[in-house]
């Protein structure tokens, strides 16, 4: 049996290709619902590496109208420093013990160096950024967590202010995790915590950790199952479940 097809429909590519339409409107509506969006990120030191894909990532959702705050940390990088000063680090329940010579190494390797190689960064890909501490602008206030840890913060407070400000000028917010103690004492706090209080604080619609490690780690017997250790993904209401259970029982 033969075909005929005429040559009208053969240079047609919407007859070739009839999904072709449906693909370029849900791209769009996809863009659209993007604008006006706020993500914060916070990119662990682990994860330096790839910095570059992911501020080219951000850029990019930037120019898509989304409005994008990017946290840091720099632990591998701290203690790289730490070894070459011959400090030595200590750290207990996974936070750094900080004491006033090991918070002037903290400083000048999250401010002067990877922040400042972040904005660097992303300026020569074509980003409008801005990098910022969260001492600037009384953005994190803190206090002492413990004083077995010595200079290291637990959040009290965020003044999103400077954030917002920055934002509304077009800006990229990337923010070293930094804070203020009530005696104007500069402390060391956890990324994750700055970025999270920070998500809180902006109302963000996303908040994206990205990290080497490959789940939610917990302890050989959770819920009765000898064989559950790690989750890759996890809903919100397992997640309140979770923040009931005494930390030794998950790991990261």
């Amino acid at each position: 049996m033969s075909q005929v097809v005429s040559q009208e429909a053969e240079s047609d590519p919407t007859m070739n290709h009839p999904s072709l339409l449906e693909e370029v409107q849900g791209a769009l509506h996809l863009v659209a619902s993007l604008k006006h969006k706020t993500f914060v990120a916070k990119l662990g030191g682990s994860t330096l590496q790839y910095q570059r894909a992911v501020l080219q990532d951000i850029v990019w959702l930037h120019e898509l109208g989304v409005r994008v705050v990017l946290v840091h940390g720099g632990g591998p990088s701290i203690t790289g420093w730490l070894q070459k000063l011959h400090i030595p680090t200590r750290f207990e329940h996974g936070l750094r013990v900080t004491d006033a010579q090991t918070l002037e190494v903290v400083r000048m390797v999250l401010c002067g160096h990877i922040n400042q190689e972040l904005v660097t960064l992303a300026s020569e890909m074509g980003g409008n950024v801005v990098g910022l501490c969260g001492t600037d602008g009384h953005m994190v206030k803190a206090h002492v967590a413990n004083d077995r840890l010595g200079l290291v913060g637990e959040i009290d407070t965020i003044d999103a202010s400077l954030v917002l400000h920055a934002i509304d000028l077009g800006y990229i917010p990337i923010i070293a995790p930094l804070g203020l103690g009530a005696d104007g004492t500069c402390l060391n706090i956890n990324a994750d915590l700055v970025a999270s209080h920070l998500a809180g604080a902006l109302k963000a619609d996303r908040l994206i950790f990205l990290s080497d490690v490959n789940g939610i780690h917990l302890e050989a017997g959770y819920k009765r199952d000898e064989h559950y250790s790690t989750r890759f993904s996890i809903g919100a209401v397992e997640v309140r479940q979770l923040l009931l259970v005494p930390q030794r029982r998950w790991l990261t």
